[in-house]
């Protein structure tokens, strides 16, 4: 039987959403290990001088649990 769990992180990207999905991914597989899903909660963007600075997802990463 598996156990899993669910982590919550904010990632940002001055590209796009799906970068800063992609670079959040990244990172956190550097420190979780099994990660089997995630889900985008939310997405923001910061603002300046009427364009797009910066890209901002908050998602929930479920990974298994080990032993």
């Amino acid at each position: 039987m598996a156990v899993a769990s669910v982590s919550k992180i904010t990632a940002a990207s001055p590209t796009s959403f799906d970068a800063a999905i992609q670079d959040g991914l990244a990172r956190a597989s550097k420190t979780l290990r099994g990660i089997t899903g995630l889900h985008v909660l939310e997405e923001k963007a910061s603002v300046t001088n009427g364009k797009i600075a910066e890209y901002r997802v908050t998602m929930e990463l479920t990974f298994v649990l080990e032993g």
